[in-house]
């Protein structure tokens, strides 16, 4: 596995090994012993797969409150992605930092998104399927959003054309709203 440190401490780019013929390829999607070995420890207990019809297609940010934080690997199994993490880990030096990488079928990367980072994409291709490991279960209450379009983070998604979300992603809050909440705990 090809595993590169992301400039925000903690997120990394990983690549997968791709043993080629004349029928295809196959590639070891996961190994712990070498994630472990570039200090990645999450423990995955669930998978979830997303489909979007239409390029366009936002999803996020989201994260989950503690005590229900989620650290994902994230790969596409069709299509393309333009992919964003925001670092709001408490504390960090990063707070409120992010980047955007683009992941798609073709060259097999994958992002590694630790805990306590929004996570969001956006589909740049039409039938895009994503795949993603999660170290936690998914819960209702510690569910937060924060728009994917917030001004305040300026993010550059790579797409300019119509978008669609769905309602949740519609009233995520602000940037700055969920900062004070942060700061205030």
């Amino acid at each position: 596995m090809d595993i590169r440190p992301l400039e925000i401490d903690g997120a990394f780019m990983i690549r997968p090994r791709r043993n080629a013929d004349h029928r295809g390829w196959l590639m070891e999607s996961y190994n712990r012993a070498a994630l472990a070995e570039a200090g990645i420890t999450a423990d995955f207990v669930q998978d979830n797969l997303s489909w979007s019809e239409q390029a366009g297609t936002v999803r996020g940010l989201h994260l989950q409150a503690a005590p229900h934080q989620q650290a994902k690997l994230v790969q596409v199994m069709s299509g393309r992605i333009a992919d964003a993490i925001v670092d709001v880990r408490p504390g960090s030096p990063g707070f409120g930092c992010h980047l955007r990488v683009e992941l798609d079928a073709r060259d097999g990367w994958q992002l590694f998104v630790p805990r306590d980072f929004l996570h969001g994409f956006v589909t740049l291709e039409a039938h895009t399927r994503v795949l993603y490991k999660v170290d936690q279960p998914w819960s209702a209450q510690a569910e937060r959003s924060v728009r994917w379009d917030d001004p305040d983070l300026a993010i550059e998604w790579a797409w300019s054309g119509p978008t669609i979300l769905s309602p949740k992603d519609s009233v995520g809050q602000s940037f700055a709203d969920y900062r004070r909440t942060v700061l205030a705990h």
